[in-house]
């Protein structure tokens, strides 16, 4: 038997299906002819699709870049030079887009909680109420810093009674988690091919309200970010850039297997069978979890370090077995870790797992 690759535990990139790995040995593409042309529609279409609350009203925009490039990409096209744009951040992704606006000289207006708090509701409702300027809200869905799925039902619902438009950066939630894209105030998400979709890294895209394309123009301050040069060009399949093809290859075989796999509800299923098993085991073994266990995303959970371990101690353990999982961002690198259970994470992957787990822990505690 073929022994199983590195099992790659971090919030994305992820480890390949075999699938969607043989899709990258298909023949070079030229992004000019007419058959790259076809593929990028039937990407668009699938991405669409996806969700099918978003099929009618929303687009799928490609870029070629990570998801802080389909991030970036969407601040820079629609934050408004004028008015202020409300963030609300709760970890490092949503203070990223708090810089992105800074670089890009848009107001805004930031609303920093913890790392282990949700986002400032109670706040963005005053900012909204007293602030009649604040015209557009930004926010992370999975903010991967801890873990936690911000809420957002009330958050469209604050969005909607001050009719303001909300931004969402989802780049590890869609595929994965709901999103309501039936919800008339949601006007751009932004995400990736890689992480929840199981593409490699290399295409991004945004979900875009396709109104938004008809009745406004780009607030772009550049070339490569402006998301209506993309969509312009690929209404006929087509980029204004170079694109990553074989990333594209590879993102066309996840959307497929993703459909043969039963959709993001099932993905979800997965993710979260995968997460309670870790959660389960490392509660058992005195490992707690670093934010309370509802709170988490079906993907990511963060715990505090075991007792004995340093962060880099547990790493390099895991990683001689196998295994990569993610450290603690900023000063919560000495507090806990993280891991990710998206991607070709098989059930003999996380039984191994969890007696390495074991194994490692109770041996240092001497149990």
């Amino acid at each position: 038997m073929k022994q199983r690759p590195t099992i790659l535990l971090n919030p994305g990139p992820v480890t390949l299906t075999q699938r969607v790995r043989n899709s990258l040995m298909l023949e070079d593409m030229c992004h000019r002819e007419a058959d790259f042309a076809a593929l990028m529609l039937e990407i668009k279409s699938r991405l669409a699709s996806v969700y099918a609350e978003a099929e009618k009203t929303f687009e799928a925009v490609t870029v070629t870049g990570s998801g802080t490039c389909a991030v970036e990409a969407m601040i820079d096209s629609f934050s408004s030079r004028e008015q202020t744009t409300l963030v609300l951040s709760n970890g490092v992704y949503g203070e990223r887009i708090a810089a992105m606006l800074a670089s890009h000289g848009r107001p805004f207006r930031e609303l920093r909680a913890d790392w282990r708090d949700p986002i400032e509701l109670v706040r963005a409702r005053e900012a909204l109420a007293y602030d009649p300027g604040v015209r557009q809200v930004v926010a992370v869905h999975n903010e991967t810093t801890s873990g936690r799925l911000n809420d957002l039902t009330p958050l469209l619902d604050l969005c909607a009674e001050f009719e303001v438009d909300l931004m969402l950066d989802a780049v590890s939630s869609f595929g994965a988690e709901w999103i309501d894209f039936s919800h008339p105030r949601l006007m751009a998400v932004a995400a990736t091919g890689n992480k929840c979709l199981h593409g490699i890294v290399g295409i991004a895209f945004v979900m875009v309200r396709k109104t938004l394309f008809e009745k406004r123009s780009s607030n772009s301050d550049g070339l490569y970010l402006d998301l209506f040069r993309y969509q312009a060009a690929q209404t006929e399949g087509y980029s204004p850039y170079t694109p990553a093809v074989h990333a594209c290859f590879a993102l066309r075989e996840a959307l497929l297997e993703l459909e043969d796999q039963g959709g993001w509800r099932a993905r979800r299923q997965r993710y979260s069978q995968l997460s309670e098993q870790v959660r389960n085991k490392l509660s058992a073994l005195d490992v707690p979890t670093f934010l309370e266990a509802d709170v988490y995303s079906s993907m990511i959970s963060s715990f505090k370090l075991p007792k004995g371990w340093d962060y880099p101690g547990i790493h390099d353990a895991l990683r001689s077995s196998g295994f990569v999982i993610y450290a603690g961002q900023g000063d919560l690198y000495r507090e806990m870790f993280r891991i990710c259970t998206m991607g070709d994470i098989q059930d003999g992957d996380m039984a191994r797992l969890l007696v390495v787990m074991e194994e490692l822990i109770c041996g240092r505690s001497g149990q």
